[in-house]
């Protein structure tokens, strides 16, 4: 013991790599329950930046055992594209382990993604085309391809038929495209399963005796809470849990097992793709955001819409997750402003909502109701405490843990590894 699970707390980018690079040294595993490669985490050590698509951020940790679970969706192209870039650098890459229960993104998985979000037009959900959604659909609808197939060819060569009889028929009469044959996805799949079967094991047996033996395990999620497949802005959302009860289904291990739930936060709010998004800014205050934040996707190179700070999100964020602790990070980027507005509640149609209207029509109309909170001009990328920063905001920091409803256990300063700052012990137990 114990176990961590860190979240996202809002719509995605919020710095869950840095706060895992942060734990690193503390944890003995690292663990993705949840996406693909469909999300990134950028970690930047020693002046090197490390942008990570699907790997967890612990593979850059010495010593940590970086896990893909069960509940991920994996292209396996992209996995070796990654181990490779960071093998070339003189990162040790061997302690990975991939769940035999993780189920692929095939070739077909990809293409459905793309011309399904063309054929949307208007009404398209934002997806980043990589497959993440058809491939979780497969794997509700029991027709999914897992790891453990790649290493028995005639069951793998079923599966695939089964999933493209009715595929081939989608892309051919709906969407005017070519039928993908099965031999051709076969011989793509297959070309990597001597190089997977080393890393394959049931990760779910590997986490359970890793906590019974008392290690720190660490459950890192891919997207965010309000992209949750169930508590996410939907329809505007990613196709898996991404909040804190995710960790369980998707890595194999009980809920007692959980001690301690990190919601990772920005001191302002990012979102990427289509969707409501309540504080977005769209003056010159959401470009310095951008700008000075570097608001750009590390999978995409998308431009991320920007806002102020909501408190909203971040109490339903607390709630939905459980959490314990809050990472705050990029409040350098505040640095400058005279006055940084936060969003306490929402006006719908003239009706105050202090928390969040799970009904979609509400959501879409919500309108920020603001509190203006005095800004500072010091640069605070040095400071190393909590008292090293100046009055004003240590008293933003403050106002944000009131209003956010759990403790902020430690502030991001700056992107590099050392520029942040520890106020409560992030690994303890209940």
């Amino acid at each position: 013991m114990p176990g961590v699970v860190l979240v996202g707390a809002q719509w995605g980018d919020e710095g869950k790599g840095k706060a895992t690079d942060l734990l690193g040294s503390r944890v003995d595993y690292v663990v993705k329950f949840n996406g693909g490669n469909n999300a990134g985490h950028t970690v930047v050590i020693d002046d090197e930046k490390y942008a990570l698509h699907l790997l967890p951020s612990g593979i850059l940790s010495p010593g940590v055992v970086p896990v893909i679970a069960n509940g991920v969706v994996v292209d396996i192209e992209v996995l070796f594209e990654e181990l490779d870039a960071l093998i070339a650098r003189g990162v040790d890459v061997s302690r990975l382990l991939v769940s035999g229960s993780a189920h692929i993104i095939a070739p077909y998985h990809r293409t459905i993604d793309k011309v399904t979000e063309r054929f949307l037009g208007k009404r398209r959900i934002g997806t980043t085309g990589r497959g993440i959604g058809p491939a979780y659909a497969d794997k509700t609808n029991r027709v999914g391809i897992r790891m453990w197939d790649l290493f028995d060819e005639k069951i793998l060569r079923a599966k695939i038929e089964g999933s493209l009889d009715q595929k081939n028929h989608l892309l051919v009469k709906v969407y005017n495209r070519r039928a993908i044959t099965v031999d051709e996805t076969l011989d793509e799949l297959l070309q990597h399963a001597d190089r997977l079967r080393p890393m394959v094991t049931d990760t779910a047996v590997e986490l359970n005796k890793a906590l019974d033996d008392g290690k720190n395990v660490l459950f890192e999620a891919g997207q965010a809470t309000m992209l949750d497949i169930d508590h996410g802005t939907y329809p505007f959302v990613t196709s898996s849990s991404a909040t804190a009860g995710g960790a369980v289904t998707g890595s194999g291990v009980g809920p007692t097992r959980i001690d301690s739930v990190i919601g990772v936060i920005k001191a302002y709010t990012t979102r990427v793709g289509e969707g409501p998004f309540p504080t977005e800014l769209f003056d010159d205050k959401g470009e310095f955001l951008r700008k000075t934040g570097g608001e750009y996707g590390v999978t995409t190179g998308r431009a991320r819409r920007t806002g102020w700070y909501d408190s909203v999100i971040a109490r339903y964020a607390t709630r939905i997750n459980g959490l314990t602790d809050i990472v705050l990070t990029k409040l350098d980027v505040l640095t400058g402003m005279e006055k940084v507005p936060v969003c306490v509640a929402y006006d719908v149609d003239g009706v105050r909502h202090d928390e969040m209207p799970t009904d979609q029509t509400a959501f879409h109309h919500a309108k920020p109701v603001y509190e203006q909170l005095d800004g500072w001009w010091e640069d605070i990328s040095q400071a190393r405490s909590f008292d090293d920063l100046p009055k004003n905001a240590q008293n933003y920091v403050k106002a944000l843990e009131e209003m956010s409803g759990t403790r902020i256990s430690a502030i991001g300063v700056g992107p590099k590894r050392d520029e942040i700052i520890p106020v409560h012990d992030l690994i303890h137990q209940r």
